[in-house]
């Protein structure tokens, strides 16, 4: 007799035809993965050959294929009219009596198994034929069932399972990928349920979604069943894990991010397929903390590294937390589809050229910038009324709204996080989306022109009104050699793995006070101090570290994932960190910051750089950058990590930071690290000699030191027409501290935009013996190019401790 069930043990990727990919790849883990820690729930899986014999015994094949002839899937009315249909046909189909009988012994021999006594329910997976594919990936088209509890209510979500085939959805999308309806067919696997309920559940994915960065895994997590993480009913927690740290067992969590979890998806006492599963309120204080703990987070992230291994490619993994036992488990496993498929080789950058009023703010996902009419969308029933171009507003969106999303010019939802339904379809699309903006529905107005721009790094923005914007294509697949090492300036963390598929040298100033202002926005004396804060502002703080183990542990972590994010996207080039270089009129804006910063008629000259560090009263908060990049360097292992000191005035400030440094676990020589001194202020030059005998090299800052070479301030609109990095006496100071660098075999470079904004500026630099320039990220590739161009040379000569010297990548992944 053939069998019409499979159980997941006897299953492979081989068997793709047979139970299609969810659940060939479901098997193709148990026999695999298991050895390597990686748990999948049991169950069985019916076959696609039961499917069609269900369908060809009933004459079901024949009306499905006469009712869908002629049928335009852009018609939405037509469209559901066809689906309900022929969803109505298969449920009011009574199964095969042998197929069935099939379905209830497996079932049997499953509860058996796992305990017939014990409170066990069941997950019921559709799996089609060409589901799950490299590139086609069907996610979410078909129905899952959660909580099925008893045979009868099995058989029943089997048959819903087979009639989600043809939900409108799932026509659409077959048409639009030229798929042909009776190519696919169905399988239904039964799978034990992990109770996630009451633990968490998330999707991963081991590549970054955005950038296509390969060597971290994305992790998101929330409360509850996973399909709330899903369907963008919550806004979960997220996580960045460093695959190379995590081969290597160090710490390897990048970033945390703190998601809304407003919500969870629970069980129900209903029985009844549908009602099995609802949504509750997450109390305020665990929405205030991560769902998972770092051992979790960095195991889940081992998991995905040991599938991505043996499948040999990018991958989207949905797991659960038992909130039992504790374990975790991988409940599906598939391809990555979209970044994956990127060509390389060519570059696509968005650019908003206009400003606008800002209506709303998310999430942004894809990169790129849109523009229409906005459409709010609450049912299914008004997708007819949706014109192609319009910019689609939902709470969440709904799978069934998938036929007109592809006519959308950009998406709006307020809830769903990056690994949301509306994200990855957005992605797939090639279409901006901004997602878990909170309030979209009611900041917007239906029919209002809009832009929106998921340009500006992780935060998405819709402005009021049809901007203009730009979009540019660069060639990066061969790069010419340069004179000079091309550097990059990154002062926000969550832009670096994008920025990092530019071609580049490594980082060559990445500000420690834009990550401070933008990760922490806390004045560290009032963290360090923080029971003696005023009642309001201790309420703010308390309620922003909620998630961490205190404020020191707040302060530490959140600085420490912001180096660490760009030092791993760069590795393992160089990527020169200067230490916090705040005014006192910067610090004050931070949180709490007035009551600790004095009042001075001239920031740029006063307390800022080593002399604040030298401060007593700063030491504490010093000690805490320090302890941030010691971890980074000495316990995550990224020692590509230099340090730069900003500000030094004196050669007693430079023996004094040195000494301090080395107090706190950064000593030069140590573990390879070096640390850079910012030539900025004309001592620097003047003593160049002196000062490069405490460090390792210089970065010329040209702008102060411009600044204080003329004796006038750019931001007087009255004199600031006299700022001019080439005037004589400014080179002069230059060409000093360059020469005194090459005399020592000493790192120099210049972080700033005189080379891109002054050709002639840089073809100097250049004939001085400048090693590396590092720019802003829009100018890298014009700047790299025109310095190519009136090469002359090879490379320049003292690196940063050799790494400036890395080779250049041949291609870069596409970045929109």
């Amino acid at each position: 007799m053939t069998t019409d069930i499979l159980w997941f043990s006897e299953l492979g990727l081989k068997d793709l035809d047979r139970v299609g990919g969810k659940n060939a790849s479901l098997g193709e883990m148990v026999q695999n993965l298991t050895s390597a820690g990686v748990q999948v729930p049991d169950g069985f899986a019916t076959t696609a050959d039961a499917y069609r014999q269900f369908l060809a015994g009933s004459g079901l094949d024949r009306q499905i294929v006469d009712r869908l002839a002629g049928l335009d899937t852009d018609d939405v009315t037509a469209l559901a009219a066809a689906g309900q249909e022929i969803r109505r046909l298969i449920r009011e189909t009574p199964f095969l009596p042998d197929f069935e009988g099939q379905i209830r012994d497996s079932y049997r021999q499953l509860v058996e198994k796992h305990g017939a006594g014990a409170d066990l329910s069941w997950a019921v997976r559709s799996s089609a034929t060409a589901e799950d594919l490299p590139d086609a990936s069907f996610a979410g088209q078909q129905e899952t069932f959660l909580n099925v509890r008893g045979i009868e209510n099995i058989l029943q979500a089997i048959k819903d399972v087979f009639a989600s085939l043809y939900n409108d959805r799932a026509i659409a999308y077959r048409v639009h990928h030229q798929f042909e309806h009776a190519e696919v067919a169905l399988s239904a696997g039964v799978q034990r349920m992990v109770r996630s309920d009451i633990g968490a559940s998330g999707v991963m994915f081991t590549m970054d979604t955005e950038s296509g960065f390969q060597d971290a895994v994305f992790v998101t997590s929330s409360y509850g069943l996973g399909e709330a993480v899903v369907q963008g009913a919550v806004n979960p927690d997220e996580f960045y894990v460093h695959k190379p740290a995590l081969l290597a067992g160090r710490p390897a969590i990048l970033k945390r991010g703190l998601g809304e979890k407003a919500l969870q998806m629970t069980y129900t006492d209903s029985r009844e397929i549908g009602r099995t599963i609802d949504f509750v309120p997450v109390e305020p204080a665990l929405r205030n903390r991560f769902s998972l703990t770092d051992d979790d987070v960095e195991q889940l992230a081992r998991h995905a590294v040991a599938i991505e291994r043996h499948y040999g490619r990018p991958m989207d993994i949905e797991w659960g937390k038992d909130g039992i036992d504790g374990g975790l488990y991988i409940l599906q496993a598939r391809p990555e589809t979209v970044q994956s498929r990127r060509a390389p080789g060519t570059q696509s950058r968005f650019r908003l050229n206009g400003a606008g009023q800002v209506l709303a703010e998310g999430r942004a996902i894809g990169q790129r910038i849109g523009a229409g009419s906005v459409r709010i969308l609450t049912a299914i029933d008004q997708m007819a009324d949706f014109q192609t171009g319009d910019v689609l507003v939902a709470d969440m969106t709904d799978p069934d709204w998938e036929p007109i999303m592809k006519r959308a010019s950009a998406i709006v939802t307020n809830r769903g996080g990056r690994t949301c339904h509306a994200a990855i379809i957005a992605r797939e699309l090639g279409i901006p989306a901004v997602v878990g903006t909170g309030d979209a529905t009611e900041a917007l107005s239906d029919g209002v022109d809009v832009t929106v721009s998921c340009a500006e790094g992780e935060a998405g923005f819709i402005y009021a009104g049809i901007l203009d914007f730009s979009v540019e294509e660069t060639s990066i697949a061969q790069m010419p050699e340069a004179p000079v090492k091309v550097m990059m300036n990154v002062g926000t963390p969550e832009q670096a793995f994008t920025f990092a598929q530019l071609p580049n040298h490594g980082v060559g100033l990445a500000r420690l006070e834009f990550i401070i202002n933008r990760q922490i926005g806390i004045h560290p004396k009032a963290l360090l101090n923080l029971d003696s804060q005023p009642a309001g502002v201790a309420a703010e703080i308390r309620e922003r570290i909620a998630a961490y183990d205190g404020p020191r542990d707040y302060y530490i972590k959140r600085l420490a994932e912001g180096v660490s994010t760009i030092a791993a996207a760069f590795a393992p080039e160089p990527v020169i960190v200067r230490m916090s270089d705040f005014k006192s009129n910067e610090y004050a804006n931070l949180l709490g910051g007035p009551a600790f910063e004095p009042h001075e008629e001239n920031p740029m000259l006063g307390f800022r750089g080593a002399s604040r560090y030298l401060e007593p009263t700063f030491r504490d908060c010093f000690d805490l950058e320090c302890e941030a990049l010691s971890f980074v360097r000495n316990e995550m292992g990224l020692t590509n990590v230099k340090l730069m000191i900003p500000f030094v005035r004196t050669l007693d400030e430079a023996r004094g930071v040195i000494e301090l440094l080395a107090e706190n676990g950064l000593r030069r020589g140590e573990n390879g690290l070096e640390v850079i001194m910012m030539c900025e202020i004309p001592s620097n030059a003047l003593l160049a000699h002196e000062f490069l005998d405490h460090f390792d090299g210089f970065s010329i800052g040209s702008n102060d030191m411009t600044q204080l070479a003329l004796g006038l301030d750019r931001d007087s609109a009255i004199v600031s027409g006299g700022f001019d990095e080439r005037d004589p006496a400014v080179k002069k100071l230059l060409g000093m501290a360059i020469k005194a660098c090459k005399e020592r075999g000493k790192y120099v470079g210049i972080c700033g935009q005189g080379p891109s904004d002054h050709p002639d500026f840089a073809e100097w630099l250049v004939a001085e013996g400048i090693d590396s320039v590092s720019l802003n990220p829009d100018t890298v590739v014009d700047t790299w190019l025109r310095l190519a161009g009136g090469a002359t040379g090879g490379a320049a000569g003292a690196a940063v401790g050799g790494a400036v010297g890395g080779t250049v990548p041949a291609a870069a992944a596409e970045v929109a």
